[in-house]
């Protein structure tokens, strides 16, 4: 295995006596005072950490009565102060960077302790009772939570399009929670109201759209970006819909893949559209959509009197990995006066390197676009955004304009209350830990954070080519995904065309799948498509990752798997 680097985390905590004002129990704490140092050194793993001894306060914070109750006074209470908490919080970041984040992340270590559901359920203690835990049986349910988690940020999980732990993503999102905003109205978050609209205007810009003119927002999936997305077009098309609803209107119909996420279908069902309305186009055999069979579909559903309004092609399918040819679709979109939208959620990070945006080709011309940096560029979840070239459409798509919270006549611009346009009225600030890891790489170190997982995608691709007993299921990926089977030396003899074959084949990485998780070597998933047997999918958004790496989980799964 790749070697390991070593690390060393030591938290000093400021003794500060707290104070209170007179009359109040509130811990009175001015702007400028640490409440803790932070020092970090290394790259993967910690092997120590000091911690301070147990001031007096919390020794008699944590005392217990004859009965077993928590003695401390007013536990119920929301406002932290430092006599009763600064001790605890600091034991508690302790514990999550020694073990959530460092030894979570190092390559000697397992990707997860796999234990059955029934027995998980015994194990841990997860009752909700009516007395207050001690703080060291919270340290304890800590540990015991980290301990039975899978570590998605471990370099060998690669089981969904999301993993790592990127440590400047990391720290913005623990920013986040301590600010714990709500982004609907400036008044109460000013800072990242701004944000919002400096890095969607810059992703508008990397689209393609002039100048980064439009709309956007930061959504709570790309499921829900791309509900939004449809809402839009709708809209567009329709816009009394929004008062009178889907009574006495045509039948409307949008056209995706049958590769595409199934949140086109489940948000087309959501929004009363139904999804028999939600037509499948047939993809080639490299996973694109096919444009003669998505024009002919067109002209079918008008033929039958309903209303074609949208198309929302994929940058990136769930499965392969394959860019549908936006070119062509943008041109059938602008001939038959068509919404363009496209879910880039997965391969929408393409955009930031020169050498693959190419895979993007025509993106500029869409109406909307799904983006998930929290995919291929690695931010912490959850990180998606929808963007569209259309000014204020969300705002006249969805405001209601309620007067308790977007009051017109507030003494500052109220252009900048964005919350009517959302669907949702309390919204995470997702943008910061995506703005904060952006400040910390550049824009070039997304770039070459892409163009490692590209470069790590075509090493392995070529070395399994190479390597008995592989098989490719898309030949060339265009993406990250790599997927593929793995047959095993007795099976090798039978032949292909064989019920026999199939059959045996299809078991296959179920059968590695269980035996990498309760080693907790590893995680892969796997899945059938169309009429291909159970394969591998390999999905790589993890930069930190090298040719080693690569190779090692070749040797692994053809080490779980050579004896079925």
């Amino acid at each position: 295995m790749p070697a390991n680097g070593v690390c060393s985390v030591g938290l000093e905590v400021i003794e500060d006596t707290a104070t209170y004002a007179s009359g109040s129990d509130s811990a009175g704490v001015s702007e400028d005072e640490d409440v803790q140092q932070l020092f970090v050194n290394g790259t993967h793993r910690v092997t120590s950490v000091s911690l301070p001894k147990k001031s007096d306060a919390r020794a008699k914070l944590s005392q217990q009565s004859d009965d077993g109750k928590v003695m401390s006074e007013k536990r119920y209470a929301s406002l932290p102060n430092r006599e009763q908490h600064q001790q605890f919080l600091t034991e508690f970041l302790t514990e999550v960077l020694n073990s959530a984040v460092f030894n979570a992340t190092d390559r000697s270590n397992k990707v997860l302790n796999w234990v059955d559901p029934e027995e998980l359920k015994r194990t841990l203690d997860l009752a909700i009772k009516d007395e207050p835990d001690t703080h060291e049986k919270l340290l304890e349910l800590t540990r015991a939570t980290i301990r039975h988690s899978v570590k998605t940020g471990h370099p060998y999980f690669m089981n969904q399009l999301f993993s790592s732990v990127d440590p400047y993503g990391f720290a913005g999102q623990v920013l986040t929670d301590a600010l714990n905003p709500s982004v609907y109205t400036f008044e109460v978050s000013p800072v990242f109201v701004l944000m919002e609209e400096v890095v969607l205007r810059e992703m508008r810009s990397i689209v393609g759209y002039p100048n980064g003119d439009g709309d956007g927002i930061f959504a709570p999936g790309g499921s829900m970006a791309n509900g939004y997305a449809i809402s839009c077009a709708r809209h567009k098309f329709m816009p009394d819909i929004k008062t009178t609803g889907l009574h006495a209107l045509p039948r409307l119909v949008i056209f995706t893949s049958e590769d595409a996420h199934y949140s086109v279908k489940k948000l087309a069902s959501f929004m009363g559209i139904g999804s028999d309305n939600v037509y499948a186009i047939k993809t080639d055999n490299i996973g694109k959509i096919r444009t003669d069979h998505l024009e002919s579909e067109i002209l079918r559903a008008k033929s039958e009197g309903a209303l074609p309004f949208m198309v929302s092609a994929t940058a990136g399918t769930t499965v392969i990995g394959a860019f549908d040819p936006l070119e062509q679709i943008a041109d059938l979109c602008a001939k038959y006066n068509l919404w363009m939208h496209v879910d880039a959620a997965w391969g929408g990070g393409a955009l930031m390197s020169k050498k693959y945006r190419t895979l993007l080709k025509g993106i500029e011309r869409s109406d909307s676009v799904t983006w998930n940096p929290h995919k291929l560029l690695a931010a912490p979840q959850q990180c998606s955004t929808l963007l569209t070239r259309h000014r204020n459409i969300l705002s006249e798509c969805h405001s209601t304009n309620a007067t308790y919270l977007f009051q017109k006549d507030k003494f500052y611009d109220t252009r900048y209350d964005t919350g009517d346009k959302h669907i949702q009225c309390g919204r995470r600030a997702d943008v910061l830990k995506f703005w904060f890891m952006w400040r910390a790489k550049g824009s070039a170190g997304f770039e070459q954070h892409i163009d490692k997982v590209f470069e790590n995608a075509e090493h392995f691709t070529n070395s399994i080519k190479a390597r008995p007993g592989f098989e490719m299921v898309i030949e060339n990926p265009e993406c990250t995904n790599v997927c593929f089977w793995y047959v095993p030396p007795g099976l090798r003899s039978v032949p292909r065309d064989s019920a026999e074959f199939r059959e045996r084949l299809h078991k296959v990485a179920p059968r590695v799948k269980e035996r990498m998780m309760k080693e907790g070597s590893m995680m892969i998933t796997y899945q059938p498509i169309h009429d291909k047997p159970n394969f591998f999918r390999l999905v790589l958004q993890n930069s930190s990752l090298d040719k080693s790496d690569m190779n090692y989980i070749i040797d692994e799964i053809e080490r779980l798997g050579k004896d079925l």
